[in-house]
Order: structure tokens, then sequence, then C-alpha cells
């Protein structure tokens, strides 16, 4: 009996685990990212919550009509100057942060 049970217990698992969510968007692309909150516990302490800047660190609210989609990857990616030091962002993270950033102008 305890057999059984055992064995339905662990075919159900099975089944139920097959149709656990789906990280995939319905268009094949990875779940979306949420660039915002990954900017907030990945650049916000220098940066500021509010994309306003704090002291020497330079503010984003428009980073966008500053620099292209391009330069801002290549500012995460690879830092500018000491104070900004490079690849605190990686990966798919990156790429939402860095368009996001994008449309700020």
């Amino acid at each position: 009996m305890k057999k059984k049970l055992l064995t339905v217990m662990f075919g159900a698992a099975l089944v139920l685990g097959a149709c656990g969510g789906d990280n995939n968007a319905s268009d094949g692309s990875t779940a979306e990212i949420d660039a915002e909150k990954v900017y907030r516990a990945s650049c916000a302490n220098c940066h500021g919550g509010n994309l306003e800047g704090r002291g020497p660190t330079p503010g984003l609210a428009n980073i966008g009509s500053k620099y292209s989609e391009d330069e801002i990857h290549d500012i995460i990616v690879n830092g500018i100057s000491r104070s900004m030091p490079g690849g605190l962002i990686k990966g798919e993270e990156l790429e939402a942060v860095t368009k996001w950033l994008a449309e700020k102008k």
C-alpha cells in the first residue's frame, strides 16, 4: 500500500512539475527583465533612486539625450574613469538596463 501511494505521489509530482510556469514570453523570447529593479539594486546607491545623481556622481534622468544606447552599453561594460567601475551588470540585465536608460531623454 505504501509503495502504491508513493508511486502515485511521485507521478503526480512529475505531472505537476511538467505543467509549471514558463519563463518564456509567448513570442519565444525570455521573460521581460525589470530594468528599473536591476538599476535600483546595482546603480541607485551612486546615481540615486530617482536618477538624480548623488554628490559627484552624475544624474541619469536624461542620459539618453547625451549618449546613444551603444555608448551607454559601453559605459556600463567598461566603466568610465575611476568612479564608475565596469561590469556591474551583465547579460540580459545589462541589455535591459541599457535600453531603459537610453529612453531617458
